[in-house]
């Protein structure tokens, strides 16, 4: 019983980190669970993904693709109450300011956004959008199940690879719990959801969506040395364009 109260403690930590759903009170997860949330990172993400699609399902009676794919961005965004697009935001500014490291790192710190971060954010949500719309019939359900998955997979891998450049914050309780097993746990997890869900696109899906997370996560090294919580969020809204980007080539480029 403690065991199954510990993994419901993590759970419910994860959960209430990463989207805006409130918890009973009482519920409220000690730095212990939170800590120790990180392997239910991924399993939100399909919570996420499969509410998205569910509701992408039942719009489609009523409008065309392109307006639910809209109102599937929007959902996207608003389950972690734009947290993550603030990530992108304050990372667009800082790396594409052409500063040192430590300049970098107090632009990511304002909470004003420049107009790298709005460009970064019109570009990102314009290109998920028509991605999306882009992608009609059974491709559609998988890809978005397994979005918001790629997304909290990348986090994962990020805390797994990279150390913490701000001593300070929340996200310092979840990196001195993470290893290197988080960022393979994040592997296993995407390409077996997306094997399961896709077939071979989506396993093939899975493993670019990890491949690009890697990259990205080795540019974030060679810029500023180490992560912070805004290039986590950077992260996750970049990596959730993968799955809808292999789906679209993969139906129009001759592959289905």
């Amino acid at each position: 019983a403690a065991f199954c109260e510990g993994i419901m403690k993590r759970f419910l930590a994860a959960l209430q980190f990463l989207t805006i759903l409130p918890l009973p009170r009482g519920l409220s997860p000690d730095e212990r669970a939170l800590g120790g949330s990180m392997p239910f990172f991924p399993v939100v993400g399909l919570g996420i993904g499969a509410t998205i699609a569910l509701m992408d399902w039942g719009l489609g009676f009523l409008f065309p693709v392109g307006v639910t794919s809209v109102f599937a961005v929007i959902l996207l965004i608003a389950v972690s109450g734009g947290l993550h697009t603030d990530g992108l935001a304050d990372t667009a500014d800082g790396f594409f300011s052409s500063r040192p490291r430590e300049r970098i790192l107090e632009i990511m710190r304002d909470s004003r956004t420049g107009p790298m971060g709005v460009a970064a954010i019109v570009c990102v949500v314009a290109l998920k959008i028509a991605l999306i719309a882009s992608v009609s019939g059974p491709s559609r359900a998988w890809v978005l199940l397994l979005t918001p998955v790629a997304g909290r997979s990348a986090l994962l891998i990020q805390m797994a690879l990279l150390p913490y450049a701000r001593p300070e914050g929340l996200v310092g309780i979840f990196h001195r719990n993470c290893s290197r097993s988080h960022a393979l746990w994040a592997l296993t997890f995407l390409i077996t959801a997306g094997g399961l869900a896709g077939g071979v696109p989506g396993l093939v899906a899975g493993g670019v969506s990890f491949l690009f997370a890697l990259l990205f996560t080795a540019y974030v090294r060679r810029r500023i040395g180490g992560l912070t919580g805004d290039t986590l969020g950077a992260s996750c809204e970049l990596t959730e364009l993968v799955p809808a980007l292999v789906a679209a080539a993969w139906l129009y480029g001759g592959g289905a």
